[in-house]
């Protein structure tokens, strides 16, 4: 099975350091095959015969013990993430609209560690400006904004609601799609 790791709170504002080949080495440890990383922010691209709840506990004590910090790791399956890929709950206009005004991305997933409850989506839903728009689909929540990720308080909030929670751009989703794509991972 092909799995993308997503790995939240490393290499950010010079927090938890990891250069990707120690990364990458360390996973391959593990007897993980085909592991590839793309950008120094976690995500991971690997095969593995073992199961998402075996993998976690697995990758996470790796971490911890290579690297001496704890960081949380969510999976997804090839499938899962080109599934995320597809459902872009924006239209073509609101997507162009975004894009025009933007300061930088305008599209983002966070990848939840488990879906929201009805509770924590209407608390996400008090945070939320007339400069972004979001969408909650199980455990994803995709972000539009029309000026910058940097002032949302709901992507902020998010955090609060999931801690494990960790967002991506739409460039950094669609280079992990194309990755689970790549002749050496089939």
């Amino acid at each position: 099975m092909i799995y993308i790791a997503l790995l939240r709170g490393i290499n950010v504002g010079g927090k938890n350091k990891i250069k990707m080949a120690a990364l990458r080495e360390a996973l391959t440890a593990l007897d993980l095959k085909q592991v590839q990383t793309y950008i120094q922010t976690g995500n991971i691209v690997f095969e593995s015969a073992l199961s998402s709840a075996e993998l976690i506990p697995l990758i996470e004590q790796k971490l911890s013990a290579a690297f001496d910090f704890s960081a949380q790791v969510l999976l997804r399956t090839a499938p899962d993430l080109q599934a995320v890929y597809q459902h872009i709950p924006f239209s073509d206009n609101e997507l162009s609209k975004a894009q025009e005004s933007a300061v930088g991305e305008s599209l983002y997933v966070a990848f939840l560690s488990a879906p929201l409850s009805e509770v924590a989506v209407l608390s996400l839903e008090s945070y939320k400006q007339d400069s972004e728009e979001y969408h909650v689909d199980g455990a994803h929540v995709y972000f539009l904004f029309y000026e910058s990720i940097r002032n949302s308080k709901s992507a902020n909030h998010l955090q609060k609601l999931d801690p494990a929670a960790t967002i991506r751009n739409w460039k950094t989703v669609t280079k992990l799609v194309s990755m689970t794509e790549e002749p050496n991972n089939n």
